[in-house]
């Protein structure tokens, strides 16, 4: 029930559990870079790699010499779609393949907590997070934080290393585990897609992430976008995600919120079809967010503000808490 007075203590916002609807944040590649930064990447050193290094961080180029493909001034998506036109190079891509599971596969969370960590427990059941990110560091957050709470719905956009699929079925669970139905071991997620051609609805696990997806967009009151730049090659999944949220003059209360290193002019203008006037903010970190300094309560949070004018007190994640 809403209070009267202007102003909503952090005390008052934590004893209020009001909003059903669900908080969807989007994580791209930025969102794993800020949860195991440069130098010192993953808990082994490890570093994530981006399309525009991707062969040379991967050693890809012993592989792709064989088939003869020219790597001056491509990133790997461009390369990758070359070779899976040509149906003599299925050799060749299954042996990519291999690598890059099993590189993505190697990277561990630091022992401290991360980003992903403060994230996944600023949500709540019924919020979703939507990754784009090959690598297992969400799951790897996932599972280390205490089972008593109890976490959002986790959806692999693009296929995940943690990921496994039996399509008879339609059970998704851990790579390598086997089928809770058939017994069959489950088979790993699809990664690579030839740009041009990303038919998300011919894969039976991608084709069921992306319609949750959808489904909890169109019930979002919230989506906050975390370090994905929507590249050209993801023609298929922009126009995905705009289906979702549908029409932004419709969306007169929801919030858009941007969490990048981009200049916000930039940002505003690559989401402007997600909204609605000025209904948007852009943070460069994520502990300026509202998942940071709402904790669990993004939704009451914004009601307080939005809906009932009130002067709302943030109750922030503190970077150097421990477990």
């Amino acid at each position: 029930m809403k209070d009267d007075s202007s102003e909503c203590t952090k005390e008052e916002e934590i004893a209020q559990i009001e909003v059903s609807a669900p908080h969807v944040v989007i994580l791209g590649t930025g969102a794993s870079f800020a949860s195991c930064p440069s130098p010192n990447g993953d808990r082994n050193g490890k570093q994530l790699p981006v399309m525009k290094n991707f062969v040379k961080m991967l050693n890809l180029s012993g592989i792709l010499k064989k088939a003869r493909v020219d790597l001056r001034k491509r990133n790997f998506e461009e390369i990758y779609e070359q070779l899976y036109k040509d149906e003599r190079q299925f050799g060749v891509r299954r042996e990519l393949e291999d690598v890059i599971y099993s590189y993505f596969n190697s990277m561990c969370l630091p022992d401290y907590p991360t980003i992903y960590d403060y994230l996944i427990l600023s949500l709540r059941e019924k919020d979703v997070i939507a990754t784009f990110n090959w690598d297992p560091l969400l799951t790897q957050a996932y599972k280390r934080n205490p089972r008593r709470f109890k976490k959002p719905r986790l959806l692999f956009l693009h296929g995940n290393v943690t990921i496994g699929y039996c399509e008879i079925d339609n059970v998704i669970g851990v790579n390598g585990n086997v089928c809770s139905k058939c017994g069959i071991k489950l088979a790993p997620s699809k990664l690579l897609y030839p740009i041009r051609e990303k038919d998300y609805h011919s894969d039976g696990f991608i084709s069921g992430e992306w319609e949750e997806l959808g489904d909890a967009m169109k019930h979002a009151f919230w989506i906050t976008i975390f370090g994905y730049g929507a590249p050209k090659s993801d023609v298929s999944a922009i126009e995905l995600l705009r289906e979702g949220w549908g029409d932004k003059n419709k969306r007169f209360m929801e919030q858009t919120e941007i969490i990048d290193i981009k200049p916000e002019k930039a940002l505003r203008s690559l989401w402007d079809p997600f909204i609605h006037t000025h209904h948007y903010e852009s943070h460069n970190n994520f502990y300026d967010s509202w998942v940071s300094n709402h904790p669990r309560r993004t939704g009451e949070a914004y009601l307080n503000q939005y809906y009932w004018g009130r002067f709302i007190e943030d109750n922030p994640a503190i970077p150097v808490m421990d477990f």
